[in-house]
């Protein structure tokens, strides 16, 4: 793993990283109104053509509607690239948020609570 660079905002940074076949961004601090547009900005700039890209949240303590938004956003980018778009590592809250949401499914086999990077 390389790492590439460390962004922040105010209540988030991001830690970017190239592993063997993906780009992964770990996530600290709370994803919330005041940083979802960092994020989305942010994220969107590295969604590769054709390639994979995971978004870390085990360092994320708190998300709220906003968050989940810029996420959905973030997967719709990414599939209109023909990009692998995976969340992995949601603490119980965040992953609440997804299933209240109806939204669990579409990140389930890469979301379960303990799942890291292989």
């Amino acid at each position: 793993m390389s790492e590439l660079a460390t962004v922040s905002s105010s209540v988030l940074s991001l830690h970017v990283s190239n592993e063997e076949c993906a780009t992964v961004l770990r996530c600290s601090g709370m994803l919330t109104l005041e940083s979802s547009a960092f994020l989305k900005a942010e994220v969107k700039s590295r969604i590769p053509e054709r390639g994979r890209l995971v978004l870390d949240l085990s360092d994320v303590s708190r998300m709220d509607s906003s968050g989940l938004g810029a996420i959905v956003g973030l997967y719709l980018s990414a599939k209109g690239k023909n990009c692998d778009f995976e969340v992995i590592n949601l603490n119980q809250q965040i992953r609440k948020l997804f299933a209240i949401s109806n939204l669990l499914s579409i990140f389930e086999t890469c979301g379960r609570q303990g799942i890291r990077m292989p």
